[in-house]
């Protein structure tokens, strides 16, 4: 079949998923988990009221913020106003705080998930195996 991959026989092949993220129901403080593999990323979508905040804080992990809809304000350092369709993007343990100027519906990949260093966790102390 030319054009189409194929994976081996017996070979584990994982599907695609998909979200709308412009209509999914997501409720204040009550952030939805999209996905989170075990050394690979997690996505979050949040929904964050005009006039509430993350308060200032840091992961160990990077983080990429995607405003889906809405504006915030963005506190790393700068204050940098984002409106749907802006990425942000964090390095590990860089402190930030995130402002809704309006309702905000907002997307956090956090990657690799979880960092080596989560919540000063070694891989070893999770039990997590280690590979180089």
């Amino acid at each position: 079949m030319r054009g189409r991959a194929t994976a081996p026989q017996g070979a584990y092949t994982r599907a695609m998923k998909a979200f709308d993220l412009t209509t999914r129901q997501v409720a204040p403080h009550h952030p939805e988990i999209l996905q989170s593999d075990e050394g690979e990323g997690r996505a979050i979508l949040l929904h964050l009221p005009a006039g509430e905040r993350l308060q200032q804080h840091r992961v160990q992990e990077r983080a990429y913020l995607q405003v889906v809809h809405g504006s915030v304000e963005i506190v790393a350092g700068d204050v940098t106003r984002a409106t749907a369709g802006t990425l942000a993007i964090f390095e590990p343990a860089e402190d930030h705080e995130i402002r809704a100027l309006e309702d905000a519906r907002l997307l956090l990949v956090l990657a690799p998930w979880p960092a080596p260093t989560h919540r000063g966790e070694t891989r070893e102390a999770r039990g997590a195996p280690i590979t180089e």
